[in-house]
């Protein structure tokens, strides 16, 4: 009785062995969903697939992921810091574009689109310098 009320003998120890065998199955799942595959850039971005495009500019960078369905468009600032205007804006061929505006101090974004069997063009923007791709992904 006081083994088992106090937490201790065999059913304190099988169930401690749980928790830790319980811990080691969460860190191998975060490892999985995160994986070697993916990229600090890619975590930061929030932005699912491959990288499809980098177009550095003066103050930053425009990035535009792609898998299999959708697109997707960051603006990253090449030095974070104070709060500037920055912009994405990511367009697929014949459909509106998609905008995140305003003032961020890391990046804009992200923004997505279905792009399936369509090209995108996407521009980006930090503190009024910028770039744009064009149509891609066709």
């Amino acid at each position: 009785m006081r083994n088992a009320a106090a937490g201790g003998g065999r059913r304190g120890r099988r169930g401690r062995w749980a928790a830790v065998g319980a811990a080691l199955l969460i860190a191998s799942g975060a490892l999985t969903v995160a994986g070697p595959g993916v990229t600090d850039a890619a975590a930061l971005a929030g932005c699912s697939g491959r990288l499809a495009k980098r177009v550095p500019f003066a103050t930053g960078e425009l990035r535009v992921y792609k898998n299999r369905q959708y697109a997707c468009a960051v603006t990253v600032a090449r030095t974070p810091g104070a709060r500037r205007p920055m912009a994405v804006t990511l367009q697929p061929r014949g459909a509106r574009a998609v905008t995140d505006s305003g003032r961020f101090t890391r990046l804009a974004g992200p923004v997505t689109v279905h792009a399936l069997n369509r090209c995108v063009r996407a521009t980006g923007s930090v503190s009024g310098r910028g770039a744009s791709t064009g149509w891609i992904l066709c």
